[in-house]
């Protein structure tokens, strides 16, 4: 197939089934094998570390992301990683889609643990997975290979400008920062917007300078999950932006909550790496799930999955023409996976319904997604 790189998840319960204490070696075996296979064939190995397995005996013991006992957990869970495999993985996403699983798992009881916690301890929990992040970073920078990256992976809130004039551009750039300031912007700032405290205000978490120094640990590269736009527009007065709502008409995937802006893949890279002057980004997950209708010759021949990677594609080659620094980009989804909602059934998420817990600070694009 011609596949040069393959980012694939490790699961934590399989390493430390308690969370913490003796690692499980057969679990680690499983991981070698894997890592070797893909060396053999060419194919150059991208971890991540976290994506929503969370051992159960955390949860049951300590509250899961409610504790910061489970973030210095993650820590030392990415050290063993970094000590056992970086002499072949060189590069390690730590958490994958955080604004995910912690407003689905937490605030919204879709996803595990089935949690709808006040608006102040959903944040508290963002909190302890950014710090999670950053502990995670420093474990793998002191136990791992000289020459091993990490970073993370992040559905960003993805804003776009309805209409690339200056004002709305400016516009969008101020909406990326500030919807994004949970997590990518406390973890490339070292600290919560103005703007992210004050909307929050009693709710805002808790926190010392600190933890904000772990949380904004160097990272090598900025992973983002690139779908679905959200059209921003310059607004008037002392409100720095507005987001303009779809209309029914407006087209989209298979998945409704997946409406078709390939220029997305443009905008997200150029305004974050403007905003937070990132060097290296990939686009660690872009791409559509079909219907997969077998047609009479018995064959499926993809037309929207070719039509969606087609467009987004050209906007992402429009993007690195002009410098943008994405230096890799990976499929969503290479092969069939098993959807977190809706198992083997669908490879849909969500409607758009649940995507806003507050009003003026939506959330990115819901989904439901393995990688």
């Amino acid at each position: 197939m011609g596949v040069k790189a393959y980012r694939f998840s490790i699961a934590w319960p399989r390493i430390f089934p308690d969370g913490t204490g003796a690692p499980n070696p057969k679990g680690l075996d499983f991981y070698n094998r894997l890592v070797d296979e893909l060396l053999a064939n060419g194919i150059e190995p991208y971890a991540t570390l976290y994506h929503w397995d969370l051992p159960q005996s955390l949860e049951d013991r300590v509250g899961g992301w409610r504790s910061s006992d489970t973030s210095k957990a993650f820590g030392d869970y990415a050290g063993y990683i970094a000590q056992h495999l970086t002499d072949r993985v060189k590069n390690i996403f730590t958490v994958n889609e955080v604004t995910r699983f912690v407003n689905f798992g937490y605030g919204w009881a879709i996803d595990a643990p089935g949690l709808k916690l006040p608006q102040a301890e959903v944040n508290q929990v963002r909190h302890h997975v950014a710090l999670a992040h950053g502990l995670a970073v420093q474990a793998i920078r002191a136990n791992g290979r000289a020459g091993t990256r990490v970073g993370p992976a992040e559905n960003i809130a993805a804003c776009v400008p309805v209409i690339d004039t200056p004002e709305n551009i400016r516009a969008t750039e101020i909406a990326t920062r500030e919807l994004n300031a949970g997590f990518l912007g406390v973890v490339l700032e070292g600290k919560y917007t103005d703007g992210f405290l004050e909307y929050n205000g009693a709710d805002a978490p808790k926190f010392t300078a600190e933890e904000l120094k772990i949380i904004s640990s160097p990272n090598d590269f900025i992973g983002l999950n690139i779908y679905a736009p959200q059209f921003y527009i310059t607004a008037e007065g002392k409100k720095p932006f507005n987001v303009l709502p779809f209309p029914t008409s407006f087209p989209h995937m298979n998945s409704e909550w997946l409406r078709i802006g390939p220029e997305t893949i443009y905008w997200v890279p150029r305004i974050a790496a403007k905003i937070w002057n990132i060097d290296n980004i990939y686009i660690s997950e872009n791409g559509t799930s079909s219907t997969d209708d077998l047609t009479p010759d018995g064959k499926v021949y993809d037309l929207d999955r070719i039509m969606y990677l087609r467009n987004y594609l050209t906007q992402l080659q429009r993007a690195t023409s002009e410098g943008v620094p994405v230096r890799g980009y990976f499929l969503w989804s290479l092969m069939d996976n098993f959807e977190w909602i809706f198992g083997y059934e669908s490879a849909s998420g969500c409607t758009t319904s649940t995507s806003r817990p507050k009003p003026g600070f939506p959330n990115s694009a819901c989904r439901s997604i393995a990688t």
